[in-house]
């Protein structure tokens, strides 16, 4: 006999078929509609039919000048309070962004200025535009419109804190690869904030191999900024005491500073060599009645030394002057030159040196004015006296230079300073010899932070003493016989100096390799980007 529970007294389905089927019908209709939500918010299907912010983000078409109209943006670095409750466009490239609900949360950057953006499903604004928008590729190009809005907290991780950017609109410009071979915010994170190694540490050569993105970070851009700003106030100093801009060749027929340290080549049936440095050069302007004059460009040198402080290829900041009597006249005025520097990077770039501090600290550099001059005899007493053993007349070794650079800091508390009177053994042929010992030369370098930054001299101006120099050199005279012959018809006395310009860079800002103070490093081992 059937149980009286599984049938009715008809010939239908029982009441507890019914109440199950019920139920099987009610959960299936709740799983569709629950279904039908989340594809909602996905933006797998169309709101009510229509996306109602369609016209308000996609994917701008390639452009190709196609059309001329008036610029609207607004540029990222000027956003701030000011413009609170205003609707504004900016084009920035998308830095980090997230999905919170029918929200998303996006930061954009521009060069070293950060800004949060934030887009709400609302009545302009979609769940499909809400999608798009957290499907965008980091560093990608984006055009943003929005309102203005003061927040209520500041934000912290954005340049930008007390504002933040009410989305409108979303247009991609130019859209980036979804795999990038580094992310930008390891690239720009601190060493120390991350002591146990939780994030992933960018290294030197994964930069280097990937230099376009690693310039974005706020750090390169900072780095690069203060960089222009040493040309420039190198330009500005020399300029207002009357000096010359001048430009040098770069192809010659003999190795300007002679030795082995030169890049060769064939120059159609000759020998050509990239110049070591524009010295001949400017020596010769200076006999052709320019009196003081400087010049900025590239310099090469053949030396297969990996540090952390050589380039086979880097900027040259080189000045040479005429002088009346005496060559500290030069010396003097190079001295001063770089205080001038160092007064306009410590007043002008304040913020970039900030932003580099932020992820690489050093101490505020130091300098006295005027500089602090020693002779280079006065150097080697102060290495003696800490138990460093050397000849007065070698060159300083690496160690010792370094060594020397802390015990003036430590002495005079400058990072800055002059050695004078170096030992003529170590300096090139066309060193001036001092009068009164031979054994010296009116020769000097000048340090920052302990490490050499220029090498200057009184120069040999007579011909036929450069020619007896030069032979002591083993220079083959018929290499250097129309610099020889520049000097036959009567040349003032004159001295100068060569700067390198990623040196001072890095010096200047503490950093620990020159390769972050050089936009495409060369080296032995690097030829690319």
């Amino acid at each position: 006999m059937a149980n009286e529970k599984e049938v009715s007294s008809g010939d239908g389905p029982s009441k507890n078929a019914l109440k199950k089927a019920q139920k099987a019908e009610e959960k299936a209709t709740k799983k569709a509609e629950h279904k039908s939500q989340n594809a909602a918010a996905r933006g797998d299907v169309e709101q009510d039919g229509e996306d109602c912010a369609k016209d308000r983000y996609g994917n701008l078409p390639l452009n190709r000048s196609e059309e001329k109209r008036p610029v609207t943006h607004t540029l990222l670095g000027d956003v701030s309070s000011s413009l609170t409750n205003q609707t504004i466009t900016v084009r920035a490239r998308l830095h980090t962004s997230r999905g919170k609900g029918k929200q998303a949360f996006f930061v954009l950057r521009s060069q070293a200025n950060t800004v949060q953006c934030v887009l709400a499903v609302g009545e302009n604004v979609s769940k499909q535009m809400v999608k798009f928008v957290c499907n965008i590729t980091k560093e990608s190009i984006i055009d943003v419109e929005g309102k203005i809005t003061a927040t209520e907290q500041k934000v912290e991780s954005c340049s930008i804190q007390d504002v933040e950017l009410h989305t409108t609109k979303v247009f991609v410009v130019s859209a980036a690869l979804p795999r990038l071979p580094l992310q930008i915010e390891d690239a720009m994170r601190p060493e120390e904030d991350d002591p146990e190694g939780l994030h992933i540490k960018v290294n030197q050569d994964t930069r280097l191999d990937n230099r376009i993105l690693d310039l974005r970070t706020p750090t390169n851009q900072a780095i690069f900024r203060l960089e222009g700003g040493v040309c420039h106030l190198f330009r500005e100093a020399l300029r207002a005491k009357n000096f010359t801009e001048v430009m040098c060749p770069k192809l010659i027929s003999a190795a300007s500073e002679g030795g082995a340290n030169v890049f060769g080549m064939k120059y159609f049936d000759k020998d050509a060599f990239l110049a070591q440095s524009p010295q001949l050069y400017k020596q010769m302007a200076i006999a052709a009645d320019f009196g003081k004059v400087f010049t900025i460009g590239p310099i090469f040198r053949a030396e297969n030394s990996n540090t952390h402080r050589h380039l086979t290829e880097f900027v040259g900041l080189d000045l040479e002057m005429a002088f009346t009597h005496h060559y500290h006249e030069a010396m003097n005025t190079i001295g001063d030159m770089f205080t001038e520097i160092f007064r306009g990077l410590r007043d002008n770039y304040a913020d970039e040196i900030a932003a580099v501090n932020k992820q690489f600290p050093a101490e505020p550099f130091k300098f006295l004015d005027p500089p602090l001059v020693l002779e280079y005899k006065e150097g080697v007493a102060m290495l003696k006296e800490a138990g460093i053993e050397m000849d007065e007349t070698e060159d300083l070794s690496t160690p010792n230079e370094k060594f020397l650079g802390r015990l003036i800091k430590a002495k005079y508390d400058t990072d800055f300073y002059v050695l004078d009177k170096f030992p003529l053994a170590v300096r090139p042929f066309y060193t001036m010899p001092d009068p009164s010992n031979p054994k010296w030369s009116n020769s000097y370098d000048m340090f920052m932070r302990g490490e050499e930054i220029l090498s200057g001299a009184q120069r040999v101006h007579d011909a036929d003493f450069l020619v007896e120099r030069a032979k002591a050199h083993n220079i083959p005279i018929d290499t250097i016989q129309s610099y020889i012959d520049s000097f036959k018809y009567g040349c003032p006395p004159h001295a100068g100096g060569g700067i390198g310009l990623e040196r001072v860079t890095m010096l200047y800002l503490g950093l620990d390799n020159i390769r972050k103070a050089s936009m495409f490093p060369r080296d032995p081992k690097r030829l690319t980007p």
